[in-house]
């Protein structure tokens, strides 16, 4: 069982940073690869980020590459994702998900997920 709690969303004017935070229990943190999806009202849940057990290989969609960084802290049980130049169309909840094994782009190989935080970023 691996219990995320994500933090860190809010109310944002485009091209500001904002950074959020996912806090996990449960489960060897470490053995996690970790990702963040995303959705908007209307639209399916999609892939934003994804970094591997260590840190070594991190993966981004294609629409926020350059602008969006992972990172994981392992002695803390916490991935961030540090969002920069944010623009209107990144307005989406935003999930934190934990998978037992190397995960690619996919939903379904994540086995966790968090609540969700807001993101609103408003032009």
């Amino acid at each position: 069982q691996v219990h995320l709690v994500e933090s860190g969303g809010g109310v944002v004017q485009a091209g500001v940073s904002l950074r959020l935070s996912c806090a996990a229990s449960g489960r060897t943190f470490s053995t996690s690869t970790m990702g963040w999806f995303r959705q908007a009202p209307g639209k399916e849940r999609e892939f934003v980020t994804t970094i591997s057990r260590i840190g070594g290989r991190t993966d981004y969609a294609d629409s926020v590459k350059g602008r969006f960084t992972i990172t994981r802290d392992n002695a803390k049980n916490t991935v961030y994702l540090q969002m920069s130049s944010l623009k209107p169309e990144d307005t989406a909840v935003y999930y934190c998900a934990a998978a037992p094994s190397t995960a690619t782009m996919r939903a379904g190989d994540y086995d966790y997920w968090g609540q969700g935080t807001q993101v609103t970023v408003s032009s």
